[in-house]
C-alpha cells in the first residue's frame, strides 16, 4: 500500500487535505507577500472589550471551565442583541448556545440534525468547513451555484435551480447571508422565497449569518428566522470574531428554539465541550456597544471595499462589488488569465500579494474557476500597497 492512498483517513473526509487558507499563508509567510487571502484583520477590536478581557482573566472569571451552554452573561447579551437588532425574542437559558466560534457551531448543527443519507442544499462558492461538516455527518451535498450578474456586479442565486435541488431526501437547507465568499446579500425577496420552500417542503434551515453587521450600501441584512414559519425549522449562527475584530477568540453562538439549541449542544459537548471562557465575558460587553460603533466599523470597512475595488480595477481586474462580508471577488480573465488556482499560487512571486482561489469553494468547479477572492478587513496603508503592487504587475 502507498502512501498516496492515505489507508488511516475515514474514507468520509477522503477529499479533503490541507486547507487553501494554511497554504496561501504559507506562501504569504515564504515570500513575504501581502496577505489577502484569509480573513483576520491586521489590527485589534475596541479597547475597551480587550480590557472587558483583561479584566475577566485578573478577577478569576472563565479561567476555568464555563458553564457548557456558556456564561450567562454572554447569552443574555446574545438574547439582548436578537431582540433589539431583529425583534427575535429567544430565552437565554434555553434557546442561545455558545460555541467556539461558528466553525463549530456549523459542525455541531450539522452533526445533531442530519442523518446519514440526508441530502443538504448549499448555496455554492461555499465556505470550505460546509462540506467537511456535511460529510463527517455522512450527508450528500446538493449546491446551487451563484450566478455572476455581470450587469449588477454581483453574484445572484436562481430560485428556479434552489426549488429543483430539493428532493424527498432533503433534510435542511444551509444558507449564508452576508455570503462569503462572494459578498452577496440575500434580498428580502430571495429570503422570502427560500422561507415558502421551507415551509412548503418541511425542511430545517441553518443559517450563518456572521457578517450580519458587514453590509453596505443601503444592503439590509434580514435574519431568516425573522420570516413567517421560520423561528421554529431556523438555526442561526452567529460570532463575535469579524463584527469585533477578535478571530483568535473563537467565540460564537447559535439561537433557535429550545428542541433545536439542545440537540445542537448534544452535539456541541462532545467537541470542545467549553472554550473561551474570560473572552465570553468580553464579548458580552462588546455586544451591548452603542449603534455609533457598529455604524463607525461598517463605514471604514466600506471605505476599504472601495479602495482595494478601485485598485483591482486600475489592475484589469473585473470586480464584483460585494455588498456585504470583508471579502471581494475578482475575475481574473481580463488578465488573459483563467485558471484561480494556478493564479493564486503564482501571484505572490509576480506581485508580492495573496489571494484565495474561489474554485475551492464550489463542488462545481469550472464554475468558480476565473474566480479570486482577496481580504480588505485590513490597514489602509496595507490595501494601498497591495493595488500598488497589483498595478505594476498587471499594466504595462
Amino acid at each position: 500500500m502507498t502512501s498516496t492512498e492515505r489507508p488511516f483517513l475515514n474514507r468520509r473526509l477522503a477529499e479533503f487535505g490541507t486547507t487553501i487558507f494554511a497554504e496561501m499563508s504559507a506562501l504569504a509567510a515564504s515570500t513575504g507577500a501581502i496577505n489577502l487571502g484569509q480573513g483576520f484583520p491586521d489590527t485589534d477590536g475596541p479597547e475597551e472589550v480587550r480590557e472587558a478581557a483583561v479584566r475577566a482573566l485578573r478577577d478569576g472569571r472563565g479561567n476555568q471551565y464555563p458553564p457548557g451552554p456558556g456564561v450567562p452573561e454572554l447569552r443574555t447579551a446574545i438574547a439582548a442583541h436578537q431582540l433589539r437588532r431583529y425583534g427575535l425574542s429567544y430565552d437565554p437559558d434555553t434557546e442561545v448556545l455558545v460555541t467556539a466560534g461558528a466553525t463549530e457551531a456549523i459542525a455541531a448543527t450539522l452533526l445533531a440534525l442530519l442523518e446519514p443519507g440526508d441530502e443538504v442544499v448549499a448555496l455554492e462558492p461555499y465556505y470550505d468547513s460546509y462540506a467537511a461538516c456535511i460529510a463527517m455527518a455522512g450527508a450528500a451535498r446538493v449546491p446551487v451555484t451563484l450566478r455572476p450578474d455581470l450587469e449588477n456586479a454581483r453574484f445572484r442565486l436562481d430560485l428556479d435551480e434552489l426549488r429543483d435541488a430539493v428532493t424527498d431526501r432533503t433534510r435542511l437547507l444551509l444558507i449564508n447571508t452576508p455570503h462569503n465568499p462572494t459578498g452577496t446579500v440575500l434580498t428580502r425577496e430571495e429570503l422570502t422565497a427560500i422561507a415558502e420552500l421551507a415551509v412548503e417542503r418541511d425542511l430545517l434551515v441553518v443559517t450563518d449569518e456572521v457578517y450580519e453587521h458587514l453590509v453596505f450600501d443601503g444592503a439590509e441584512h434580514v435574519p431568516l428566522a425573522t420570516l413567517p414559519g421560520m423561528r421554529e425549522r431556523t438555526v442561526t449562527i452567529g460570532s463575535a470574531g469579524k463584527t469585533f475584530s477578535f478571530t483568535g477568540w473563537k467565540v460564537g453562538w447559535v439561537t433557535g428554539t429550545a428542541e433545536l439549541v439542545t440537540a445542537v449542544r448534544s452535539a456541541k459537548q462532545f467537541l470542545t465541550y467549553v472554550a473561551s471562557g474570560p473572552f465570553q465575558y468580553a464579548v458580552a460587553e462588546a455586544l451591548r456597544l452603542p449603534d455609533a460603533y457598529f455604524t463607525a466599523f461598517r463605514d471604514d470597512l466600506r471605505a476599504k471595499r472601495d479602495l482595494l475595488s478601485a485598485g483591482l480595477t486600475d489592475a484589469g481586474f473585473t470586480v464584483f462589488r460585494p455588498t456585504g462580508t470583508y471579502f471581494v471577488t475578482a475575475d481574473i480573465r481580463p488578465l488573459g488569465e483563467s485558471d484561480g488556482l494556478a493564479f493564486c499560487r503564482a501571484l505572490p512571486e509576480r506581485a508580492g500579494v495573496v489571494a484565495i482561489p474561489n474554485t475551492v469553494f464550489y463542488d462545481h468547479r469550472e464554475a468558480g474557476a476565473p474566480y479570486v477572492r482577496f481580504a480588505f478587513c485590513k490597514r489602509v496603508e496595507v490595501l494601498a500597497d497591495a493595488a500598488e503592487r497589483l498595478r505594476k504587475a498587471f499594466t504595462h
